[in-house]
């Protein structure tokens, strides 16, 4: 599997199909045998860890089942870290456990994934978040996760809010200085960009000058949407406050961590070669063809320690081609809609029938 990370952008379709029906019959047939929930789970529904011929047939689970019971597929002395979803305290949240061989598998995925947009070089980096959400080194939530995934990127890392949500302004001022003429990576999650950083400097008529920048981000859009603040609202109201002129926002779940989609100098999210998004109709569950929007399946070869490999969103979205972006990268090209509203999957029922 190293080898694609080396390009993870190179397969076209055929080769890709093939490569991921293979890994992923081997992922089913592990999860079968090494996770008793999903063995069950699986029987019940008639699908038992076999050979699948097409990966629309694929047997996959909806996001929100790690929501409701834990799925593991190594001994749990081999977890070494356990990821959760956000959410409120009175929502319920996702746990993924991960052992050694899913963690490295998914840092060297990221890795690859984002150095395709940003190369290889390190820059000074501006984590426009607080550094407490990285207290429990064992334990984090979706913030926490992307957090330290992200920060190999960058190096002398700057938080720039403290722990009441503040800007540091003075620390802001000294790292802008100190890096004069270099290159900034910036990164965070969308909402907390928004909330935090441009809603304060807008409040304050404080524009930044952050021209020479690169912002990856992501997460937390249903806040935005229900704000009628779109991508590109978003990327307009950053430029004109704070400079920033490259903006890259990625799409991805902590049920698939690793497995992000990040969106290309054309406007797309991209499918990399050991990952791929399938369109399905929210009441059938038909898969759609490009250019029908539907519920957003996505496929990852990835996950080991947990059958995270297959799963079917809350997210709506649509794909408009494969292998023929400008931007030159190969894969599915596809863009999100929303999530879907009150969302009740189809199946779902059925799934906790053998309980």
């Amino acid at each position: 599997m190293d080898r694609f990370f080396e390009n993870v952008f190179h397969l076209e379709k055929a080769k890709k199909q093939e490569y991921l029906l293979d890994e992923l019959n081997k992922a089913i047939l592990w999860h079968y045998n090494h996770c008793q929930e999903y063995k069950k789970m699986l029987d019940t529904l008639g699908k038992k860890g076999g050979h699948y011929h097409s990966l629309e047939d694929l047997p996959m689970l909806p996001v929100q089942l790690f929501k409701m019971i834990d799925l593991v597929s190594v001994p749990r002395e081999n977890v070494i870290k356990i990821l959760t979803s956000s959410g409120t305290t009175s929502q319920q949240v996702s746990r993924i456990f991960l052992d050694r061989v899913t963690s490295s598998l998914q840092t060297k995925a990221l890795i690859s994934i984002v150095g395709s947009y940003i190369g290889s070089h390190r820059h000074p980096m501006i984590i426009l978040d607080t550094k407490s959400v990285l207290t429990n080194r064992s334990s984090f939530n979706a913030r926490g996760a992307g957090i330290l995934g992200f920060s190999n990127f960058g190096r002398d890392h700057l938080y720039l809010l403290d722990e009441q949500y503040n800007i540091q302004w003075s620390q802001l001022e000294a790292f802008l200085e100190k890096h004069k003429g270099e290159k900034i990576l910036l990164f965070g999650f969308t909402f907390m960009i928004w909330r935090y950083v441009y809603q304060v400097c807008k409040k304050m008529d404080k524009k930044l000058d952050l021209t020479n920048s690169v912002l990856i981000h992501g997460g937390g859009w249903k806040k935005l949407l229900d704000q009628q603040v779109d991508n590109v609202t978003f990327n307009r109201s950053l430029r004109e406050q704070l400079g920033i002129q490259s903006v890259h926002n990625y799409y991805g779940m902590v049920e698939q961590i690793g497995s992000i989609f990040m969106e290309c100098e054309e406007g797309f999210f991209h499918a990399p070669s050991f990952s791929d998004v399938i369109i399905r109709d929210p009441k059938t569950l038909q898969v759609l063809p490009f250019g029908e929007e539907g519920l957003i399946q996505v496929l990852s070869v990835l996950p080991k320690s947990y059958p995270g490999n297959i799963l079917l969103t809350e997210d709506l979205g649509t794909v408009y081609g494969e292998d023929n972006c400008k931007c030159g990268r190969k894969g599915k090209i596809f863009l999100i809609k929303g999530r879907l509203p009150a969302a009740e999957l189809r199946g779902c029922s059925d799934v906790y029938s053998y309980q």
